[in-house]
């Protein structure tokens, strides 16, 4: 495919399926020119470097959040649908959580959903300076509930790509960690009872937790 005939928003979309196969460390300029069918200079008369394809393609996959209706007697069901959205759009593309830690993501995409978040907080009463932790306390909340995900599918490329077998490789590890929780009483409890696994997580923590960050933001608001 010519230069001419490639489009930033073509190059940005392929882009995005390239990090979610491969993530960070898969994607470069000839890898994405193969995939596009055209040279890797052709992409360059549309992005300038790596860097800058990241933060396209980060921005890109923050307009997939869908925005709820926002009143003010119902902004916690707001607030709730802005975090499974954001959530949901961390596990569709793992790469962005680590992506997170090393780039300075920006634009409308980006913009779009943090203006809406401030706005289901000021409609809920809070003043602008609460609605600005309120906002940043949630985003990080989610983000840290992503994290594991994105370490998971970072962790199984990796192995992939050494030739060994992830799920075996899991299942080793989390052995070897069980071994050494049964040396605590506490871990060793959740070990043998109901909660078996010990790198598993009690059903609905991420809403309860949610639920009980929302209560703490609008018990503050309140005061």
């Amino acid at each position: 495919m010519a230069r001419d005939t490639l489009t930033r928003e073509q190059i940005v979309g392929t882009a995005v399926e390239l990090l979610d196969d491969e993530g960070l460390e898969g994607l470069n300029m000839r890898s994405l020119g193969k995939r596009l069918g055209a040279a890797a200079t052709a992409v360059y008369w549309h992005v300038k470097n790596k860097d800058d394809l990241v933060v396209l393609a980060g921005d890109h996959v923050w307009r997939e959040i869908e925005l709820p209706a926002i009143a003010a007697d119902r902004w916690r069901e707001a607030a709730v649908a802005m975090a499974d959205g954001l959530y949901g759009m961390l596990g569709r593309h793992p790469w962005l959580v680590q992506a997170l830690g090393s780039y300075l993501f920006h634009g409308p995409g980006k913009a779009r959903y943090d203006d809406h978040s401030l706005a289901v907080y000021e409609a809920a009463g809070f003043a602008a300076a609460d609605a600005d932790r309120a906002a940043g306390a949630v985003f990080t909340y989610v983000l840290g509930n992503a994290v594991g995900a994105s370490a998971q599918a970072s962790l199984t490329r990796r192995l992939g790509r050494d030739g060994g077998d992830p799920q075996e490789r899991f299942r080793e590890t989390i052995t070897r960690a069980t071994e050494v929780a049964l040396q605590f009483p506490r871990l060793r409890a959740r070990v043998d009872g109901a909660a078996a696994g010990y790198n598993a997580a009690p059903d609905n923590t991420y809403e309860t937790g949610l639920q009980a960050l929302l209560d703490g933001l609008a018990a503050r608001s309140d005061r």
